[in-house]
């Protein structure tokens, strides 16, 4: 089944090239996290401010490499989400759960 998931993510992308995948591998092995939801707040208890189900952020050290990393993001055709700094460092999320799925299946990351 895994298998089959795998294809059909493959297959419904353009091709990507594998310097772009290695590099966003190798980000994410450095210090990218997933957040899943929390589902307290998918199940509409809370404020309601909460939108944001499941993402991924890769961490920038600087600028120029946050600008990198947005670009290798639309190279694999990700919609890149708002930078934000954290600490010295800039954090880029990516929101969605295909999104994740598709992340984690290009990378070959199955235990995140």
């Amino acid at each position: 089944m895994i298998a089959r998931q795998l294809y059909e993510i493959t297959m419904s992308t353009p091709q990507i090239p594998a310097s772009v995948i290695a590099e966003l591998a190798a980000l994410f092995q450095r210090n990218g996290y997933v957040r899943p939801p929390i589902e307290k707040r998918l199940a509409g208890e809370g404020d309601g401010r909460f939108r944001r189900g499941y993402e991924f952020r890769l961490t920038a050290a600087s600028k120029r490499e946050l600008h990198y990393i947005r670009n290798l993001l639309r190279q694999a055709d990700f919609k890149p989400g708002r930078p934000f700094p954290k600490g010295r460092q800039y954090s880029q999320p990516v929101y969605g759960r295909e999104e994740l799925e598709r992340f984690l299946a290009l990378i070959n990351e199955s235990n995140a």
